[in-house]
């Protein structure tokens, strides 16, 4: 995909109707020849809009407008250049528990969590959050992420997990500051209620900090795998990570995950990790498959506000 065209497509799959800052400013970044000729310099991971966006945001530039974005990003280039090249989009939105929730509580009990690009690890505590699918509440404490669940009914517990542990290729420590305010600047202009989930997840995981361990998907996997307690079932999982894995290395990861004990939850873009015979999203936005050990069970927004059930 052209950098024009991942704009595009950001745009009106992922920004439309969620985002009209990021909508405008993606649709217009892609008409913009001098700012599409710097960001085609960089390799092709760090073009994306999610990056840019990020990286202006943290450096204090405006987003709101799209000629001061441009006049921002041109007049200061060599700084935004320099986190784009650094930095990685390590979203950690906990909205996405909310999608994993039903597969994790059918699970055998107890289980221990294993998180494939865990950024700051603020998805290994499905437990300690409260959910709402509709009239349908699971769980007590904060945040209480909101999801409209179609096809399934929702689960009436949360899981039970004795063991959580994070694996990424630079972790965030939800104890750092710096680190927080970057996971601050990856959320959407607009969303204040996605920041709110933030702090109150941030205070979840400083209070009793998971295991976050430097290192890559392929290479250090087992080794953390098995670090797992005995008597706990395994639950290796990943959300809208893939993507920025080279294919062949994706490759490598599914074979390795495959024959690992336990289980394996995928959420990603069925362009990055397909499977035969879906049938069709609920929309043209763009949507998530949820999967059990490489069966596809369900379709979920990106930040875990929608899925729909059809396995």
């Amino acid at each position: 995909m052209t950098t024009v065209e991942s704009y595009v497509e950001f745009g009106s799959r992922e920004a439309h109707g969620v985002s009209p800052t990021y909508e405008r400013l993606s649709q217009t970044v892609a008409r913009d020849d001098a700012l599409l000729a710097l960001l085609d310099r960089l390799p092709p991971a760090k073009r994306q809009p999610n990056l840019l966006f990020g990286v202006v945001r943290w450096l204090g530039g405006p987003v709101d407008d799209p000629v001061t974005f441009h006049d921002y990003v041109m007049t200061h280039w060599t700084a935004v250049e320099a986190e784009l090249r650094t930095r990685a989009t390590q979203t950690n939105e906990v909205g996405r528990c909310a999608v994993l929730l039903p597969v994790l509580a059918a699970l055998p009990q107890p289980i221990a969590l294993l998180e494939v690009g865990a950024s700051a690890g603020l998805n290994l505590y499905p437990d300690r959050y409260a959910y709402r699918y509709g009239d349908h509440q699971v769980g007590s404490g904060e945040p209480v992420l909101e999801c409209a669940a179609s096809g399934l009914e929702p689960p009436v517990r949360v899981p039970q997990v004795v063991w959580r542990a994070g694996l990424d290729l630079n972790p965030l420590d939800v104890t750092d500051p710096d680190d927080v305010s970057w996971l601050d600047a990856l959320i959407w202009p607009e969303h204040a209620h996605r920041r709110a989930r933030l702090r109150a997840a941030a205070a979840v995981a400083a209070a009793d900090p998971p295991l976050l361990v430097r290192g890559d998907l392929v290479d250090d996997l087992p080794a953390l795998a098995s670090r797992a307690p005995a008597g706990a079932t395994l639950v290796v999982f990943h959300t809208s990570v893939l993507y920025q894995v080279p294919p062949p290395r994706r490759e490598a990861f599914v074979k390795l995950v495959r024959d690992l004990p336990g289980h394996w939850i995928a959420n990603e873009a069925p362009e990055v990790l397909p499977y035969d015979g879906l049938p069709d999203p609920p929309s043209d936005a763009l949507h998530n498959v949820v999967a059990l050990d490489g069966r596809p069970l369900a379709w979920a927004r990106g930040h875990g506000q929608a899925m729909t059930w059809f396995g």
